[in-house]
């Protein structure tokens, strides 16, 4: 009969056994918690590109592996639960501390953006990830820790080796989704890692207590003591410092912000890279214009639609505060706009900030691409302006999505999206373009003077560029045709680009946005230009 090696047993007698499982459940709760909380609290600067989630994950990951590796040699070294538990509380400890420490450094990284100063951007995005290896590391100790203090019969190491690691990843899958869904939302980042410190330092202390430490649990009442007394001092304070800023908020998806600049209010969401909607109370021009009034032009290019009141039903993919909404309410009357914005809270900054609060406006909190799916309308135009810098959404770009779109195109419908491409760059304005020429019989682009923006336009029906033309004469002469509308229609002719010719087709299998978009980032980054080759 094989033997049974029996380990040195552990003063463990006073702490119960689910304590322990417990304890490993908060720390992998934690740890996945705070991973996601931490892209939050980077992405109000840094954005949500691909390229900062793979740094923040690839970071966290190495810590947690420090952490297994220092864990296992600190426990052989040192089996006793008091060690553990301290251990987790200087964990808890630092992560309250962390967004207090980090606030400063991303106010001046903010600053730095605005004006793309790469190398102090650079710099302050790994101060800010390098605060997270202590407490991350020493999170990723407490699994190893737990086994050691739980295995004392080795004929039973794997199954309890198994069990630990089990809820420790139980704990990290509740983790990935209590900040982004309850927390963040409810609380704001800074107060999130807060609730996870103390959540932590009361898990230790009161592990220090059961396992006959309380003298060691009383030395460390201080820890939670700071970091209330942090968060009592940061309370009210805001996120960014921008000039002009009037307002800022959390969502689960987005950290929003509103500036006001000689009477415009624009909104501005996580890094603050793209201007999303603009406001003025009494003009509906814009100082600089974007691509929002540019769309009005979409359903002339076809024959004979040279009357604002042919334009019956609007739908908007990307919303945001509704500054499109806004102009096509003005230009062609109580048209019926449904209106698609995947973040509720965007849709009331746009009520409270933005003036929208048009009547005949529908205002739905759902992903584009599934509401007009469901929707069981036809309109008139079609407008997608779904930017989430610097990436499109890789799922309205592709052939299947288009095609479905064009099923709720009007008899003269027009599909119109908002393309941002580097001009020494075309890959990607190339690749809508050839998808879109797979599905709609004429496509044209217009190239938005001053920005980095094209609006590409698809008509169901085929068109020719000369219709644009022709109806922009009649509505020139036309009582009811607003300024604004001869403006944009105007402007589209002026920029009017040759249609590139492309043979790239963007599908539901293969869409590689996000590539494309991150070669022209690094290359800008590294080599002050773009270029990419999928």
């Amino acid at each position: 009969m094989a033997s049974q090696e029996v380990l040195p047993s552990v003063r463990w007698q006073k702490l119960p056994g689910f304590y322990l499982y417990f304890t490993v459940f908060s720390s992998g709760l934690a740890a996945l918690g705070i991973e996601i909380s931490a892209s939050r609290l980077l992405g109000s600067v840094f954005g949500n590109s691909n390229l900062v989630w793979a740094t923040i994950i690839g970071l966290i990951l190495v810590y947690l592996s420090i952490g297994y590796l220092i864990g296992g040699f600190w426990a052989d070294r040192s089996p006793k639960p008091t060690t553990m538990y301290s251990i987790l509380a200087w964990a808890g400890f630092l992560v309250g501390v962390v967004p207090f420490i980090s606030r400063p450094i991303l106010r001046f990284a903010a600053n730095a953006f605005d004006v793309l100063q790469l190398g102090a951007l650079f710099g302050s995005f790994l101060v800010v990830l390098i605060l997270f290896a202590v407490p991350v590391t020493m999170l990723g100790m407490i699994s190893p820790f737990a086994i050691r203090l739980a295995i004392t019969d080795t004929s039973r190491a794997g199954r309890t080796s198994g069990n630990i690691y089990a809820t420790s990843t139980l704990g990290s899958f509740i983790g990935t989704f209590l900040p982004p869904l309850v927390m963040i939302p409810l609380l704001g980042t800074t107060l999130t890692f807060v609730c996870f410190s103390l959540f932590l330092l009361v898990v230790a202390i009161i592990g220090l207590c059961v396992s006959g430490a309380q003298r060691l649990a009383l030395l460390l009442l201080w820890m939670p003591l700071v970091i209330l007394l942090l968060e009592a001092w940061w309370a009210g304070k805001p996120i960014k410092t921008t000039p002009g800023q009037i307002f800022e908020t959390e969502s689960a998806y987005n950290y929003i912000q509103v500036i006001e600049q000689d009477g415009y209010r624009l909104l501005r969401l996580n890094e603050g890279q793209g201007i999303h909607s603009v406001f003025h109370p009494d003009r509906l021009d814009l100082p600089n214009p974007g691509p929002w009034e540019q769309f009005l032009a979409g359903p002339f290019l076809n024959e004979a639609v040279n009357s604002p009141s042919q334009v019956k039903n609007i739908a908007i993919v990307g919303l945001a505060a509704g500054t499109l909404a806004r102009q096509a309410s003005a230009v062609f009357g109580p048209v019926e706009i449904d209106g698609f914005e995947i973040d509720p809270e965007i849709i009331q900054v746009g009520r409270d900030w933005f003036g929208m609060n048009q009547p005949n406006l529908a205002a739905i909190a759902e992903d584009g691409r599934l509401g007009l799916a469901q929707s069981s309308k036809e309109y008139d135009l079609v407008a997608i302006d779904a930017y989430r810098p610097p990436y499109i959404p890789w799922h309205l770009t592709t052939r299947e999505f288009f095609e479905e779109a064009r099923g709720h195109l009007a008899e003269n419908g027009v599909l119109a999206i908002n393309v941002g491409s580097d001009p020494s760059d075309s890959h990607l304005l190339d690749g809508l373009v050839g998808t879109l020429q797979n599905v709609f019989p004429s496509v044209y682009v217009v190239e938005i003077p001053g920005t980095y923006n094209y609006l590409v336009y698809a008509t169901n029906r085929p068109t020719r560029i000369e219709n644009l033309y022709t109806n922009y004469v009649t509505l020139a002469t036309r009582k009811d045709t607003h300024p604004l509308l001869l403006a944009s229609v105007r402007r589209v002719i002026e920029n009017l680009m040759p249609t590139p010719q492309s043979e790239t087709i963007f599908t539901d299998d293969r869409a590689p946005i996000e590539w494309i978009t991150n070669n022209m980032v690094l290359n800008y980054i590294f080599y002050g230009e773009t270029d990419s080759n999928p």
